[in-house]
């Protein structure tokens, strides 16, 4: 996984858990409808997992470090299909999710090039009239302060559109929250 060993602690902690559930999710999702089928991309230790698993049918999370997966599987197994997978090539079928979302991990994938897959990725795997939704963290002195040996690849909202656009996607709008620090993104794939 992408991150240092601060970063690590702050994103496995409550305190973390408790920001995502409170406070990213309400708004990035607001308004969204996720269906029955989700793909979370990116779920790192589960804190928006453990949301999403309460709020949809059939929750599938797809994380790229092998450790983390296995334990993702370890708890949430039961409830959620957990694959170790890389969210620029995902091991799914075409047009086979309600929805597809990720919560302040683009800024862990090392290119935009890279980024713009998985973006491709989540427009490939859902079906027609499905949402792609997600956040993302604004770059700052203590965003760069948590991620000094740590990859941070931040996401230009002002560039965000055409590059969903580029993959596919209608329907865009990106926002940043009042207060700063995260924005959010909605997509439809036609």
């Amino acid at each position: 996984m992408p991150m240092n060993r601060a970063h690590r602690r702050i994103c496995g902690s409550e305190e973390w858990a408790g920001t995502t559930e409170h406070r990213i999710l309400p708004w990035a999702l607001k308004n969204v409808e996720l269906g029955d089928d989700v793909l979370e991309i990116g779920p790192g230790y589960g804190a928006n997992l453990r949301v999403l698993v309460e709020s949809v049918a059939r929750l599938t999370a797809a994380e790229i470090d092998a450790d983390t997966a296995r334990l993702l599987t370890e708890r949430w197994g039961g409830r959620a299909r957990v694959l170790h997978a890389d969210g620029a090539e995902l091991p799914l079928p075409d047009a086979s999710f309600d929805s597809v979302v990720c919560f302040t991990m683009l800024h862990h994938v090392p290119t935009a090039a890279r980024q713009d897959r998985v973006f491709a990725e989540a427009a490939r795997v859902l079906r027609p009239g499905g949402v792609f939704a997600g956040s993302d963290s604004l770059p700052s002195l203590r965003f760069w302060l948590l991620h000094v040996r740590d990859t941070m690849n931040t996401v230009d909202p002002a560039g965000l559109p055409a590059r969903l656009v580029a993959a596919g996607f209608t329907d865009v709008s990106v926002d940043v929250h009042p207060k700063g620090g995260i924005l959010r993104f909605r997509a439809t794939r036609p």
